[in-house]
């Protein structure tokens, strides 16, 4: 396409409306390679093993998208979030299926529950105090978490004028192991993995970074569109770009 039809076509991908946690629009746009893991399934196998745990915390549940993918819940189910609009949603979601949907400040890592009151503590891609977290998981429980590395997309925003901050860089399961086995827990199971993800168009690049804002903070097709003309030149020419995904797991148990 010319400049003027991709300028056309970025703008209306910049206009796309994003709504939760839900990147289903970018299915088969952007497409990462697996991971050494699954983490809906090790959630699954706790949840539907022999010996299921009574309460669960999802922290961090945008929507609800993915914590409704393994109903029934346990009993006592509670979720956080911190974005207002996507407690919102996941009220909508979530409360019909049993689970009570907290609103809280991403500014306070102050959970509003009580001492020991979750045997599974759930948190996928979100902050979290490992003192905070410690406390309120029962005796016996587990937390549970995949983090986003911080050598995450990094090429790719480069690319875009954005750099990763040298603290950002040594977030990684060495780090984030350390500081949850500093709070008490007992280290079971804990993984790294970087490999890649391959993106096919360049309005799939506006549309992620138009829901990730803090990733790029003045990003727009407006202000970044030579680089990504330049992209989708690329893409044009090779079929794709690639750009680092990285995770990592920690599985830990608060023994006692």
């Amino acid at each position: 396409m010319n400049r003027a039809e991709l300028r056309a076509f970025l703008d209306s991908e910049e206009e796309k409306p994003f709504e939760g946690w839900d990147f289903s629009y970018l299915d088969n746009r952007i497409a990462g390679s697996p991971l050494d893991w699954s983490y809906p399934s090790i959630l699954f196998n706790r949840l539907r093993g022999g010996n299921p745990p009574k309460s669960l915390l999802d922290m961090g549940t945008g929507g609800g998208e993915f914590l409704s993918t393994l109903h029934p819940f346990p009993p006592f189910t509670c979720v956080t979030e911190a974005y207002p609009p996507n407690a919102v949603i996941a009220k909508r979601r979530l409360e019909p299926l049993g689970a009570q949907v907290f609103p809280i400040d991403e500014d306070d890592p102050t959970l509003p529950f009580a001492d020991g009151q979750f045997e599974l503590v759930a948190n996928r891609h979100e902050y979290y105090d490992p003192a905070e977290v410690f406390r309120i998981t029962a005796p016996g429980g587990a937390f549970i978490t995949q983090q986003v590395g911080g050598r995450n997309d990094m090429e790719l925003i480069e690319r875009l004028g954005g750099q990763r901050q040298p603290e950002d860089l040594t977030w990684d399961v060495v780090r984030a192991a350390e500081d949850v086995r500093a709070a008490g827990f007992e280290i079971l199971r804990s993984r790294d993995c970087v490999t890649t993800t391959r993106i096919f168009d360049a309005g799939a690049v506006v549309y992620y970074f138009k829901a990730l804002p803090w990733e790029i903070p003045d990003f727009s097709v407006e202000t970044h569109f030579e680089a990504l003309a330049q992209i989708n030149d690329e893409i044009e020419a090779s079929g794709f770009i690639e750009t680092s995904l990285h995770r990592f797991l920690i599985v830990a148990s608060k023994t006692g």
